[in-house]
C-alpha cells in the first residue's frame, strides 16, 4: 500500500512536470513585434526603499535619464520606516521623498498601499504607476515600452527581469540562471499562448484606473504573486514585456540569499492556500485555461515541497535493505522519467545561450544543482513557519551604476 501511494504521488508530480515542460516548447520564439505609440501616458515612478542610502542614488540618477519626456513622469521614493539618509538623498536628487512611519505594518506591500493612497490625494494624477526596488537599475527605454503596452490595452505589465551582478558569486550566478530560465521558459510561453504572466516584484507597471478600482490590498510577503492572482481571479490578464529590462541586485552570500528565499517561500505557501482552489474551480467551471494554469502555478511551492520529501524518502529506501524498486517511478518507466529530468538540464544552458548570457556565467551551471538542492531545507522550514508575516530586509553594501554594469557585460 505504501509503495502504491508513493507511486501515485510521483505520477501526479510527473504530470505537473510534463505540463510545465510542454509550456517551454512555446518559449523558443519571441513574441511578435508590438505596435509603437508616441509618448502620451504619464507615469508615477515609485521606488520602494527601507534604509537604502547605499544604492538609491544610483537608481534615481538612472531614472532621471530615462528616454521619455521629462514632463510625463515623476519619481517618488517611498522611504518606509527609514532610519538612515534615504530621504535626504532623494531630496538632494530633486525627487519626491515620501516618508512613512508605521513600525507595526512593515513591508513592501504595506508601503505601496500607503503610497497609492497618498498619490490619489494629489492634484496631479497619472495614467500609469511603475514600481521598482531601490537596488534596481533600469533600461533607459523602459517607459517607452510601458507607454506602448498601456496604449495597446494592457493593464498590468511585468518587464524582463535580469540580474545586476550575475558574476559576483556562485549565488548571484545561480540567481541569474534562474532569471534566464524564467524569462524564456516561464514568462515567454505564457505570453505567446495568451495566458496570464506573473509579476516579479519589481519592473512592474499598472494602469492607474485599475488600481483605483480594485485597490492594492497585497500585503503578504510575496505581494507581487498575490496581486497577480487577484487580477487573474477578476479576469484581468497580466502581460509580459520582453523588450525592456530591469536589473535586480542579488545577495552575494548564501546566508543572505537563504533569508530572502525563506521569506519568498513563506509568502508562497500563504498565496497558494488562498488562491489554488478558488482559481482551479473557476477555471474548470468556466473552461478557462488561464485560471487553471494560474492555480497550478500558485501551487508550485507545494509541488516542490512534496517532491523534495519524496526524493529524500526514495534515497533512504535505496540505501536500506527495506527499499523496493517498485516504489520509485523511475524504475516503472525509466524512459519517460529520465527524459523529463534530462530535458530540464538541457533547457538551462539553452536559455542562457538564447538570452546571450555572459560567458563567465556558464561556469555556475556546475554549482546550480547545489543551489536548487538548497531550496529543499528552506522550503521545508518555510512550510512550518508560513504563518510568520514578519518582513525581512535584504541589505546592500555597494553601488553599481548602469554604465558600469553595461561595461562589464561588454567586456
Amino acid at each position: 500500500m505504501f509503495d502504491k501511494i508513493m507511486l501515485a504521488v510521483q505520477m501526479f508530480l510527473a504530470v505537473i512536470a510534463a505540463y510545465q515542460l510542454f509550456l517551454t516548447f512555446f518559449g523558443w520564439y519571441r513574441p511578435k513585434n508590438k505596435k509603437m505609440y508616441a509618448p502620451q501616458k504619464s507615469f508615477a515612478v515609485l521606488v520602494a526603499a527601507h534604509n537604502e542610502e547605499q544604492v538609491v542614488g544610483a537608481l534615481i540618477e538612472n531614472l532621471k535619464a530615462l528616454d521619455y519626456p521629462k514632463e510625463l513622469f515623476d519619481i517618488f521614493v517611498i522611504c518606509d520606516n527609514c532610519t538612515d539618509n534615504t530621504a535626504d538623498i532623494a531630496r538632494h536628487h530633486g525627487v519626491y521623498a515620501m516618508e512613512r512611519r508605521n513600525p507595526n505594518l512593515r513591508g513592501k506591500g504595506y508601503a505601496i498601499e500607503w503610497m497609492l493612497k497618498e498619490l490619489w490625494k494629489r492634484e496631479k494624477q497619472y495614467d500609469g504607476i511603475v514600481m521598482f526596488d531601490a537596488d534596481n537599475l533600469v533600461g533607459t527605454d523602459f517607459l517607452i515600452h510601458m507607454n506602448n503596452d498601456l496604449c495597446s490595452g494592457s493593464r498590468v505589465i511585468q518587464a524582463y527581469l535580469d540580474t545586476k551582478n550575475p558574476n559576483d558569486s556562485w549565488i548571484t550566478g545561480s540567481f541569474a540562471i534562474s532569471y534566464f530560465y524564467a524569462n524564456r521558459f516561464v514568462q515567454t510561453p505564457r505570453s505567446n499562448l495568451g495566458l496570464a504572466n506573473y509579476l516579479g516584484g519589481t519592473g512592474m507597471c499598472f494602469d492607474s484606473n485599475l488600481l483605483k478600482q480594485i485597490g492594492w490590498r497585497a500585503t503578504s510577503l510575496v505581494e507581487d504573486l498575490e496581486f497577480s492572482m487577484r487580477c487573474i481571479q477578476m479576469d484581468i490578464k497580466p502581460t509580459f514585456n520582453y523588450d525592456t529590462r530591469v536589473y535586480d541586485e542579488k545577495p552575494l552570500s548564501f546566508n543572505a540569499s537563504a533569508k530572502q528565499r525563506l521569506r519568498w517561500m513563506q509568502g508562497h505557501f500563504e498565496v497558494a492556500k488562498r488562491f489554488f482552489f478558488p482559481l482551479l474551480w473557476q477555471g474548470i467551471k468556466t473552461g478557462s485555461w488561464m485560471k487553471i494554469d494560474a492555480a497550478i502555478y500558485s501551487a508550485n511551492v507545494y509541488n516542490f515541497f512534496f517532491g523534495a520529501i519524496l526524493t529524500v524518502m526514495l534515497w533512504i529506501q535505496s540505501m536500506t535493505s527495506h527499499g523496493t524498486a517498485d516504489s520509485a517511478l523511475v524504475h516503472v518507466n525509466p524512459v519517460v522519467i529520465n527524459s523529463l529530468s534530462l530535458a530540464i538540464y538541457v533547457l538551462l544552458p539553452a536559455c542562457m545561450l538564447i538570452e546571450k548570457a555572459h560567458k563567465k556565467t556558464y561556469k555556475y551551471l556546475l554549482l546550480y544543482p547545489i543551489f536548487m538542492l538548497s531550496w529543499w531545507p528552506i522550503t521545508f522550514y518555510a512550510f512550518f513557519t508560513q504563518n510568520n508575516k514578519q518582513w525581512s530586509h535584504t541589505e546592500h553594501t555597494r553601488v553599481i551604476r548602469l554604465d558600469e554594469m553595461k561595461s562589464k557585460q561588454v567586456s
